[in-house]
């Protein structure tokens, strides 16, 4: 009886976690918890890219690391509002692996042909509950046949108030 009892606690403190309508894995993806992050990587490109890192979770916390071509160099604490954090997340949604990793880059099948010397991404979203999904982009794969997709991926900072530590772009 005692099981019973725990259980049901479990399951309605639980219930509160998903929206009602929606289930985990559905359309929305899955409902942000305070432990989940969002990290942002850059790459360097042949130029002035600039090469910075951006973790934001949705407790409302940023960090951003600007290590090349950016207006800050080095760590900076910022924050977000919850806002801001679901219009970076909704923005890299569509592209969000199921699991494991997914790389579009050259000499993979879903790149084809690709320009040299150009930027990418890396994305990775960390859930509390200890799995994680990545995204690695290459900018320089099939960029026809890829170009929503980069312009997505690339335009998805701009939701964060991270623009004066990044800097003025080429």
């Amino acid at each position: 009886m005692r099981q019973w009892v725990i259980l049901g606690v479990a399951a309605a403190a639980l219930g509160g976690c998903i929206p009602p309508g929606r289930g985990p894995g559905e359309a929305g993806g899955p409902v942000p918890i305070e432990g989940d992050s969002i990290t942002y990587a850059t790459g360097p490109c042949f130029g002035a890219c600039p090469v910075y890192s951006v973790t934001v979770r949705p407790d409302g916390s940023g960090v951003f690391t600007g290590m090349r071509f950016t207006a800050v160099s080095g760590e900076r604490r910022f924050t977000l509002t919850r806002a801001q954090y679901d219009a970076f997340a909704a923005r890299l949604a569509p592209y969000r692996p199921a699991s494991g990793r997914v790389r579009y880059a050259p000499g993979e099948p879903n790149c084809g042909q690709a320009a040299t010397d150009m930027p990418s991404l890396d994305i990775t979203w960390t859930r509390a509950i200890g799995d994680s999904q990545s995204l690695y982009f290459y900018f320089g794969c099939d960029r026809e046949k890829n170009r929503a997709m980069g312009q997505a991926l690339g335009g998805a900072a701009d939701a964060l108030p991270i623009a004066a530590l990044i800097g003025a772009r080429p």
